[in-house]
């Protein structure tokens, strides 16, 4: 039997992911605008 509480565990569970997810997104793109930067200062 599927309950209430399994169906909000299991949202929750998909939340973390997105929210890993979305912090782990920023992170990379933090670090390629870096190396953008430093490759300008270059020239």
């Amino acid at each position: 039997m599927y309950t209430i509480e399994m169906a909000y565990a299991r949202m929750r569970e998909l939340q973390d992911q997105a929210n890993r997810s979305r912090a782990h997104q920023s992170a990379v793109e933090a670090r390629t605008a870096e190396k953008r930067a430093a490759r300008a200062k270059k020239r």
